[in-house]
């Protein structure tokens, strides 16, 4: 196949990012950045500007195969706008939208939209995953908006003929992670001890390796075609093991002690962090089969070294 121009929104975010950097190693592909602020990238690789609150004057898309859609208003944890709702739509719905509907009327074959393992739901009983075809239960706001997204795209895609590709990843983590993940890491790193020895949950997540492969697959694989996918790096740890193996590669011991989880969860709610003890103590796990079934993938880094990357990452830039 001849050189296929992909544009990459999002692309100064941590997924949009990583996926232009392994797109510019392949030769059959030439990345396009789209950006709302400087970079990195830029002189690296084609760029254009795209803003999702703005989409009056948006990127000439002639001659591009496919668009990945990274950009989105991510969740966040303490919300402090009157209508939370509202503001994700504006962005992860109408903005999602108008880029596709831009990018249908310009000849492109095929929208990869990465949405979230929240529009499945929030939890999962342990050893019951989420699977891509189940009934979704969207929750928060963002979630909701994402859920809104994936169904206007599908229609979109019903009535132009241009392909949809849906990905829902879990927590995503690699090098330079921020959020809960990076939290993790200074609990480690400054060795306090955690009351989490004994939570006994299982959690999928996805390096942003793993992550990076799998959208690369999805670009031009004839089957990834109006089809819908849940990531993973195909192993489900506890929060303890998590911490244990985090700890592991950064050379450091992990201070786990035990305490029931029901205090604990009590005592998150106490001081107002019921969302982070969820987080901590929930099962959530997604079943990938169909990746494997479908497209012959399978997660090509293992757990141990995404965690063992993230945290010399993490540990270099500490210095």
């Amino acid at each position: 196949m001849s050189e296929m121009r992909v544009l990459v929104t999002g692309a100064s975010g941590f997924i949009g990012e990583a996926l232009v950097f392994r797109l510019l190693l392949d030769k059959k592909i030439i990345p396009i950045a789209a950006l709302r602020k400087s970079s990195r990238l830029h002189g690296l690789c084609p760029t254009v500007f795209l803003d999702l609150n703005q989409t009056t004057s948006l990127p000439a898309l002639n001659n591009v195969y496919a668009v990945v859609h990274a950009a989105a208003r991510v969740h966040v944890m303490n919300e402090t706008v009157v209508d939370a709702l509202e503001e994700f739509r504006n962005v992860n719905v109408r903005g999602t939208i108008k880029l596709a509907q831009h990018a249908a009327a310009s000849g492109v074959k095929r929208f990869i939209f990465i949405s979230s393992i929240k529009v499945n739901g929030e939890r999962t009983r342990r050893g019951k995953p989420f699977l891509a075809n189940d009934r979704v239960d969207p929750v928060d706001p963002y979630a909701i908006s994402k859920h809104e997204a994936e169904e206007q795209l599908k229609l979109l895609g019903q009535e132009s003929g241009m392909e949809i590709v849906i990905v829902r990843p879990p927590l995503v983590y690699g090098p330079g992670v921020k959020a809960n993940f990076q939290n993790m890491l200074r609990w480690l790193h400054r060795n306090i001890p955690l009351p989490l020895g004994t939570i006994d949950n299982r959690r999928s997540l996805v390096s942003i390796g793993n992550l990076v492969d799998f959208l690369v697959v999805c670009i031009d694989h004839p089957v990834a075609s109006n089809n819908t996918f849940l990531v993973s790096d195909g192993e489900d740890m506890s929060t303890s093991q998590l911490l244990r193996r985090l700890a592991i590669g950064m050379d450091k011991p992990a201070r786990l002690f035990p305490m029931p989880f029901l205090l604990l969860r009590l005592m998150a709610l106490l001081v107002g962090k019921k969302a982070v003890a969820s987080r901590l103590g929930d099962s959530l796990q997604v079943d990938i089969y169909k990746n494997q079934e479908l497209l012959g993938w399978v997660p090509p880094v293992s757990v141990d070294k995404s965690l063992r990357q993230t945290a010399l990452h993490f540990l270099e830039k500490r210095k």
